[in-house]
């Protein structure tokens, strides 16, 4: 059975995503910037409303995946006290300078936020080496790979996702998202063989997660 994860960047969203079906959220600030940490008192008024698990988003701004020793910093105080309010599980993406997984420092989140799942996010869609980086990222620990393929949405990445399904092999989530919609759904299910599927579920041009495609999604 297919599952559907929507990302929220509100709260408005994130109760559209429960009220609808949604089996997970993610939940995240800066819909601008493709997703930021959220506020806490935000998360902690959410978790009192639903019961679906809730994947808080760790990424203190916008822009590229290679942070300063204060941004890192803020990480860890950051998950720590979203892990105060019974988060399900986290989500972000540590790279190094030169694009490649940050080993060591994905490694310290995930033990922090040990027994929560971590997943690593599109930062993978910046990574060169496709089968050596998801080595990497299974070898920090983490659950679950949200990936639109490396290519800028599912449609253009579908072969990519399908080869990441097949190699992981069952080790880690192969998560689809970027640009999945009711639309292609479908399509993209039967061509990857994957599982999970990740959408914002926003159709027009404003912030909020649509009810009817968050149900379409769910049913298709």
């Amino acid at each position: 059975m297919s599952k559907i994860e929507i990302a929220c960047f509100n709260p408005e969203s994130a109760m559209t995503a429960f009220e609808n079906g949604a089996d997970r959220i993610e939940l995240c600030d800066g819909l601008n910037e493709g997703g930021t940490t959220p506020d806490f008192e935000t998360t902690k008024q959410l978790r009192a409303k639903i019961n679906i698990p809730i994947f808080v988003m760790i990424r203190p701004r916008g822009g590229d995946f290679t942070y300063s020793d204060a941004e890192f910093e803020q990480m860890k105080k950051d998950l720590l006290q979203l892990k105060s309010l019974k988060a399900d599980g986290f989500v972000f993406g540590i790279l190094n300078e030169n694009d490649e997984v940050n080993i060591e420092q994905n490694r310290i989140l995930i033990e922090m936020a040990h027994p929560l799942p971590c997943t690593f996010h599109r930062a993978f869609d910046r990574v060169k080496d496709l089968e050596g980086s998801l080595e990497k990222v299974i070898d920090c620990g983490f659950k679950t790979i949200l990936t639109s393929g490396q290519k800028p949405n599912v449609s253009e990445g579908k072969e990519n996702l399908k080869k990441l399904v097949e190699l992981s092999n069952g080790r880690i989530e192969i998560l689809v998202g970027g640009g999945l919609r009711s639309t292609n759904i479908e399509e993209i299910r039967e061509f990857t063989n994957a599982g999970y599927f990740h959408s914002s579920a926003i159709t027009d041009s404003g912030a909020f997660a649509s009810a009817d495609e968050v149900l379409a999604l769910k049913n298709k």
